[in-house]
């Protein structure tokens, strides 16, 4: 089972297949956007947080919230769908994170491009085999 560092790396590798996406260090924090709004909370590179990833959620926002380690995103963030995965006392379920991420995708995104998005992103032309693969 790997560990949170490399699940954490994975589903920010994955945020950034999306289309126009990219990374940065907002607060000192690792966080995925989408012209320059957040879809993807990673937070810090540090062994001392048990959280996963914040992400935005309408569709899957009632039974994400009813897991015991998901939680409201905090700043009053939560009102409007923000969620933080925590570690669960289990395995995580890498598979669901990336279902989220891609839903979180759907919800920030301009609608030309959320609309060219399903539950798998759009990698882009050059990225396109890679990125084919690694959602297997």
């Amino acid at each position: 089972m790997p560990g949170l560092a490399a699940v954490k790396v994975a589903l920010r590798q994955y945020a950034l297949t999306f289309d126009g996406a990219h990374e940065d260090h907002p607060w000192g924090e690792n966080v995925t956007k989408v012209h320059d709004k957040v879809f993807a909370f990673f937070g810090v590179d540090d062994d001392k947080s048990d959280g996963v990833m914040g992400v935005k959620l309408a569709r899957s926002l009632l039974y994400a919230r009813s897991l015991p380690h998901v939680e409201p995103m905090a700043y009053g963030l939560g009102k409007s769908g923000w969620c933080t995965v925590k570690r669960p006392k289990g395995r995580i379920d890498v598979k669901l994170m990336k279902e989220w991420i891609a839903e979180s995708y759907q919800l920030v995104a301009p609608k030309r491009l959320a609309a060219r998005a399903t539950t798998r992103p759009v990698a882009s032309r050059s990225t396109r085999g890679a990125a084919r693969r690694s959602h297997r």
